[in-house]
């Protein structure tokens, strides 16, 4: 099987160059760009393509990938909203995807930046660099005996429920779902959340049904005071909202790995570029909010997991095999 890899870093070809040798007969070359329409037409003469979270792989990605003869697209991510399913089952290419690379790297990742928002780390670190050692602004609250507000408890959801119960707070969560193991949550429905959660953390897939799920109305059910963290697509938030909500002072603090402006910047240095008209500039003019760049699953466990699941995911492709991995069109 040769593989087209689209949007290649020196991470990616470490990880993946280090897993080849156990996964014999799949070949890979590697590409900068992202897949896009355009650039599918590299895609010829290959038998899938392995895609990520910015690439554009919708119905006129896919119907170029098969005239192109590509038979499969490797999602080396667990979210796969980015991809047209129905189109893909149509033209008989198989989607797979990476579900559970490490859970644990995002949910301790969502609390860092809830923690590191609540106590303005990001502006104490600056602070102390100016030999400024002065208390104002830094001011933050104890998570222990307070609340949690968990949203979506698949493999990450219960991974931040954990982290939470380990700082003595109480859990509610929500989930169509509720497959938390026993005793580690309270489910509630969405509504008494919002209204008793002091720290709300997103960790839900982005569908048609729950895009912008955090907006206006949502967030006027929130607590006053309330820390709000994001780390699993920026598409759940209506950003305009979010900032009406933090000029409002509705948010003690906001910490975010994903935004909906993201496309264009993750995992790209723009430090020389001036972002006019940019929503993220916008955020991060408030002194209460923090902004990663889409690196919650950025470990290295993490990573080896990626590479090895996708590979095994080509593999039972050129095998002709099942796996519980393929993303199917509902």
């Amino acid at each position: 099987m040769k593989i087209l890899f689209y949007d290649t870093k020196s991470y990616d070809r470490e990880f993946f160059c280090g897993q080849l040798a156990n996964f014999p007969g799949i070949e890979i070359d590697y590409l900068k760009g992202d897949l896009t329409p355009r650039s599918a037409v590299i895609a010829k003469g290959y038998d899938a393509v392995c895609a990520f979270v910015s690439s554009d792989v919708g119905a006129r990605t896919l119907e170029l990938l098969d005239s192109y003869g590509v038979h499969a697209v490797l999602m080396r991510c667990a979210g796969f909203n980015n991809v047209d399913l129905k189109t893909a089952a149509r033209l008989g290419i198989r989607v797979l995807r990476v579900p559970g690379y490490s859970p644990e790297a995002v949910a301790e990742h969502a609390m860092m930046l809830a923690l590191a928002a609540n106590r303005h780390v990001h502006k104490s670190y600056i602070k102390v660099r100016e030999n400024d050692f002065s208390l104002g602004g830094l001011m933050g609250i104890n998570f222990y005996k307070k609340t949690a507000g968990v949203i979506g408890t698949g493999k990450i959801g219960t991974a931040m429920a954990q982290i939470c119960r380990g700082f003595g707070m109480e859990v509610l969560a929500y989930d169509i779902c509720q497959n938390s193991p026993p005793g580690l949550v309270k489910y509630v429905t969405l509504d008494e959340l919002l209204a008793k959660s002091d720290l709300i953390s997103l960790h839900c897939p982005l569908t048609e049904e729950n895009y912008h799920l955090i907006s206006h109305d949502t967030i006027q059910k929130m607590k006053d005071g309330v820390i709000f963290v994001n780390t699993s697509r920026g598409g759940l938030v209506k950003t305009e909202d979010l900032v009406e909500g933090i000029r409002a002072k509705k948010f003690f603090a906001v910490g975010l790995d994903v935004y909906e402006e993201e496309t264009a910047n993750v995992f790209e240095d723009r430090s020389d570029e001036i972002l006019e008209n940019s929503t993220t500039a916008r955020l991060l003019s408030f002194p209460n909010v923090i902004i990663t760049s889409h690196q919650g699953f950025f470990t290295k466990e993490a990573l080896t997991a990626i590479s090895r699941v996708t590979l095994e995911n080509a593999r039972a492709c050129m095998e002709g095999k099942e796996t519980p991995n393929e993303v199917k069109a509902v």
